[in-house]
């Protein structure tokens, strides 16, 4: 068998991170770390290639060489996806599709060959087995939640690491939490599934001897959702793994505020070289916290547990949301303000949405509020609707687009990441540093596109010199932010400027 594995592309979005890309040289953010671990899986003597359309073009070619044609997408990715599997139609090339895009929706792909749905630690072994027999069924589905003691190391060498910024593993599955817009535990359940210790540290090794030096994402959705293995077992691993290893890499990746409950977490966290996590604060809002059961953020002072996370050295990432039930129009000048003095960098602001599966779009849909003949998008920042909310919708979409219009603007972007700095205390290490992001061709980008060439080009030279006289340390994550707001400047360059932009 021949196999072309297919991640198709994203669209230009707050996580494709494409215009700050292009400052470092590099294609894309993330590898597919799905495609390559289900890669592993397929049988040796299978001829395998994999094309990631973020890094490069699908060609005729490509597709009549494969017996099938493997795509592995998400929600986000839906337009893309529906391109490529034109193209195999026409082409007469079989197509095996799996991900939570075809898990969420599988009614909607009729012309798809075989659907290998859920994990594929189960469904994709079963398709296998029924393929060499010769009658493999059009639909593989499952109830189960597989152990990860047997998911086998991603085939890195299906890739060119050097078209990334970030590589990717995976420590666990499944959250504790159950916010009701939320589908992670529709599909992989409230109880998190973990690898074990040394399959984990197996892995960091394969990246290890592939070259890789630099940033790796776990892209747990909620890495703490067992702070007791995280603490007894598996950072300790990881501290002597990078001690042993002179510090290789930094880590990313997705928490919960209670992150900042633990300082012995915390402390692990840094002395294992965590750089930053993401965690969904959504609003400063408690009713609306309740109200999407958003209940670990109620009941805290937000800002200060945001702040005693940067403490530890670890830069926190933010996720908003406006459109719920209970905001009122002050949300929008509240979420501004939030924002500005949580020292925030990267607020990833969205609307509302409700993807198939959740407990909200179950909610709205008894309401006779989902629109008809709207598919979820799966890209929060498009402005796209999928449910009638209770807000004015011309309301809704300007306090939106004031939001991240403001807090993008260079003035307050880069006061946003002076007030960062004032609680950022990274550990001291010896070995690879942060300036991967800002070698000297992406610094000299920089300096012309946004030091000349960018309107807001003021504000840049004045933050520069405010960082190297206060916090001359932190020079290259100046630059690295710098670009980052270029980037968010881009996504958002067709809406229009708030009153007294930049």
């Amino acid at each position: 068998m021949k196999a072309l594995l297919v991640y198709p592309k994203y669209p230009d979005s707050f996580w494709s991170f494409k215009h700050a890309l292009k400052f470092i040289g590099v294609k894309a953010a993330l590898p597919p770390l799905g495609l390559l671990t289900i890669a592993s899986m397929l049988p040796e003597e299978w001829e395998k290639r994999l094309i990631d359309m973020n890094v490069r073009k699908l060609k005729d070619e490509d597709l009549r060489w494969a017996d099938y044609v493997m795509i592995s997408a998400m929600s986000i990715q839906q337009e893309s996806t529906n391109d490529v599997i034109d193209r195999c139609r026409k082409l007469g090339v079989k197509i095996i599709a799996g991900g939570s895009l075809f898990t969420s929706e599988p009614e909607r792909f009729p012309e798809v060959d075989h659907l290998v749905l859920n994990e594929g630690e189960i469904t994709l072994a079963a398709f296998l087995e029924d393929l060499e027999k010769g009658y493999p069924r059009r639909i593989y589905t499952t109830d189960q939640k597989p152990q990860l003691d047997n998911t086998p190391v991603p085939l890195w060498e299906l890739i060119n690491m050097n078209d990334y910024s970030t590589m990717s593993i995976q420590f666990s599955r499944g959250c504790p939490y159950d916010c009701e817009f939320c589908d992670i535990t529709a599909l992989f359940g409230r109880k998190p599934r973990l690898k074990p210790t040394d399959k984990f540290i197996k892995e960091l090794d394969a990246i290890y001897k592939s070259g890789w030096r630099g940033g790796v994402f776990i892209v747990d959705d909620n890495f703490i959702g067992n702070k007791v293995r995280l603490k007894k077992e598996l950072l300790p691993a990881v501290i002597e793994w990078m001690d042993k290893n002179r510090n290789p890499f930094w880590f990313i990746t997705e928490a919960s505020i209670n992150l900042a409950d633990d300082d012995q977490l915390l402390q692990l966290m840094q002395r294992a070289n965590f750089a930053s996590v993401f965690i969904g604060i959504e609003t400063p809002d408690e009713e609306s916290l309740q109200e999407c059961n958003k209940f670990h953020n109620i009941n805290r002072d937000l800002i200060s547990s945001v702040k005693k996370i940067q403490n530890y050295g670890i830069q926190v990432s933010g996720g908003f949301i406006v459109g719920f039930d209970s905001d009122t129009p002050s949300i929008f000048d509240r979420q501004i303000n939030f924002i500005q003095k949580s020292g925030i960098v990267t607020a990833m602001v969205g609307l509302l949405k409700a993807p198939v599966g959740t407990r909200l779009f179950d909610r709205l849909k008894k309401e006779n509020r989902i629109l008809p003949d709207t598919d979820f998008s799966g890209d929060n920042t498009d402005l796209s609707l999928n449910f009638v909310p209770k807000m004015n919708i011309q309301k809704l979409t300007n306090g939106y687009k004031k939001i991240v219009t403001t807090i993008y603007d260079p003035k307050p972007y880069y006061d946003r990441v002076m007030e960062f700095f004032k609680e950022f205390r990274p550990a001291k290490k010896k070995g690879l540093s942060m300036l991967r992001f800002c070698y000297v061709k992406g610094l000299f980008r920089a300096m012309v596109i946004l030091g000349i060439l960018e309107k807001g080009r003021r504000h840049y030279w004045k933050f520069l010199m405010k960082t190297l006289v206060k916090y001359p340390r932190f020079f290259p994550e100046a630059i690295t932010f710098a670009i980052y707001g270029f980037h968010f400047r881009k996504i958002f360059g067709s809406f229009p400027q708030p009153e007294g932009g930049s």
